[in-house]
């Protein structure tokens, strides 16, 4: 008991010391305490995270986007110009038929028996005026022997049979134009629609049901509108060179055929304030058909040298359209801007922004000016990440 004494008394002392220490520093000495706290500073935030993309200079093609409709660069509605009964229907539904290539056949029996009557009528009337030649001819060598009356009947009826044959050719014209109306052909290279007619059908000149429609689809065209204001513009443009027009699916997403602007229309429709334009393609690959709706794009104009930067680093409110770049401090900065175009995911700048200027796209709602960032770049290589990481 006397040996652990010492030991206690000890410890109760240096527990007594090191409070004393802590009470001093704590309540003794508060203002060395809140100037160590004050040279330590308040918790600097994080870095926000945000993707980025240069302000370049390029030249922008200005498009006018619109619908249309695609049209046959010539359309037929096929129909008989003679009565009869169908012998023969040689084309196939959907088929690609050639200028000149036979697709109805009609029974022609009756229109040939009509030509060779013809025929021998003229036959008989060449014979009647060899004869009447010959009785001129006679009458002339008697001289005083024949009458004046007796020639002049021969003149007239030498005449006459002149002009029966005539007449009689004109028949024979007439009938082969109705036989050859017997077999009917494609006026010109295209796509055959579904046939309304059938092999022993009677049809008639005067039905206005057609037997087969055909659309020529190369080349091929589509019909869109315009706003009138733009119209200045495009007469304007194609002074210059050949418009460009780019057809593509109703929702922009893929290109099926670029063509050329080829018909302005002679007046604008007052009810829509819109001016009809067509424009033709080559339409080699047949993505275009007819009656098919498509979005259209008129290239009226390239932009050289403009600021351009992506849709989404312009941000939009109640003060205008803004955006924020990225400073060497790696600092947002807001920065308001004007935008005069934008297409395809990319705006034109007229003022607020500078090429080779870091503009945020991604993440800027937790931006505010100031704000510390991390930066991620987009890669336009396809093989690599899409970020990476500065």
């Amino acid at each position: 008991m006397k040996k652990s004494r010492p030991i206690l008394w000890i410890s109760i002392i240096a527990a007594v010391a090191l409070a004393g220490y802590f009470g001093w520093q704590r309540y003794l000495s508060p203002d060395a305490a809140k100037t160590q706290t004050a040279q330590k500073g308040p918790p600097r935030a994080p870095p926000v995270p945000v993707s980025v993309s240069p302000v370049q200079k390029a030249d922008f093609p200005v498009y006018l986007t619109g619908l249309g409709t695609v049209q046959g660069f010539n359309t037929v509605q096929v129909r008989t110009r003679v009565d009869g009964q169908i012998d023969k229907i040689a084309f196939t539904e959907g088929q690609i038929v050639k200028q000149g290539e036979l697709l109805v056949s009609i029974d022609p029996r009756p229109y040939q028996a009509t030509l060779d009557q013809a025929k021998a009528k003229k036959a008989q009337d060449e014979a009647n005026l060899a004869n009447a030649n010959l009785e001129l001819q006679r009458s002339m060598k008697l001289g005083d022997f024949a009458t004046a009356q007796r020639v002049d009947t021969q003149r007239s009826t030498v005449a006459q049979l002149t002009a029966q044959i005539a007449a009689d050719e004109a028949a024979i014209s007439n009938a082969q134009t109705q036989l050859d109306y017997t077999q009917i052909t494609a006026p010109f290279t295209g796509v055959a629609g579904l046939r309304q007619v059938d092999v022993g059908n009677i049809v008639n000149a005067s039905s206005q049901t057609a037997m087969v429609t055909i659309a020529q689809i190369e080349p091929i065209t589509v019909i869109f509108t315009a706003p009138e204001e733009q119209l200045p513009y495009i007469s304007e443009s194609q002074k210059i060179a050949p418009l460009k027009v780019i057809a593509l699916t109703t929702d922009g997403k893929k290109t099926l055929a670029e063509g050329q602007l080829s018909v302005v229309n002679n007046q604008v429709d007052t009810t829509s304030g819109t001016i009809r334009l067509k424009a033709v393609f080559d339409n080699k690959g047949r993505t275009l058909w007819p009656g098919q709706s498509v979005s259209t794009r008129l290239l009226i104009r390239t932009v050289k040298d403009a600021t351009v930067v992506p849709d989404d680093a312009v941000q939009h409110s109640t003060n205008g359209l803004y955006a924020y770049t990225v400073s060497q401090e790696n600092k947002a900065e807001l920065r308001k801007v004007k935008v005069s175009y934008s297409i395809d995911g990319r705006s034109v700048i007229e003022e607020g922004l500078s090429p080779g200027q870091q503009v945020i796209t991604g993440g800027s709602f937790r931006v505010q000016p100031g704000s510390l960032v991390s930066t991620a770049v987009a890669s336009s290589d396809p093989g690599q990440s899409k970020v990476r990481q500065e």
